[in-house]
């Protein structure tokens, strides 16, 4: 009867490798994306209860605010996603092989983020330029050098707010798809 006293096989260098390379990136990706998704989902959240607040709507929000919500709920994913990045190199630091996760899988993983990102940074881009649109068609309709005595024609402080949530948004979104692609690139070899 023979036992096992804790005596285990070294892992590879390859592994281990692998395995700091996710942890440090999944570090960066999560905490990164997480402090400036917070900043964008609050500046959103700000702007959208100055919206509500407002007797009349601007005419042609719903789509962009739509847009804008999107690209902060693909980011909860992208975040989500970095921080398995840190379970799986967990698992990869374990001594049997048969236990840690197989590359395809990992890979795959990487490329579910990246392709939350760039669904993520395309709808905030979308966003963002429908907010663009509005504010300029705010904008040309005054005439230059007239007094302003309408001030509904003017864009509002919540029109700005949303278009510095969607840039934010769009910060984060290039921040996991540089993760992603460090990923890619140390990984897939």
């Amino acid at each position: 009867m023979s036992q096992n006293y804790g005596i285990s096989r070294p892992l590879p260098p390859n592994v281990k490798r692998a395995a700091t390379i996710l942890q440090w990136s999944g570090n960066v990706g999560f905490w990164g994306q997480l402090v400036l998704g917070v900043l964008a989902a609050a500046l959103l959240f700000l702007a959208l209860a100055g919206l509500a607040a407002q007797q009349k709507a601007t005419e042609g929000t719903n789509f962009s605010i739509f847009c804008s919500v999107a690209g902060v709920i693909a980011l909860v994913i992208s975040i989500l996603i970095c921080f398995r990045y840190k379970q799986i190199a967990k698992l990869m630091r374990n001594p049997e092989a048969q236990a840690r996760p197989k590359k395809s899988s990992t890979l795959q993983l990487i490329r579910a983020g990246l392709l939350s990102n760039l669904v993520g940074i395309f709808l905030s881009i979308i966003g963002a330029e429908g907010f663009v649109g509005i504010l300029w068609r705010k904008l040309s309709n005054i005439p230059q050098g007239a007094a302003v005595y309408d001030t509904t024609k003017l864009p509002t402080p919540s029109e700005i707010l949303l278009l510095l949530a969607n840039t934010h948004t769009i910060l984060c979104h290039f921040a996991g798809i540089v993760v992603g692609l460090y990923l890619l690139d140390r990984l897939d070899r």
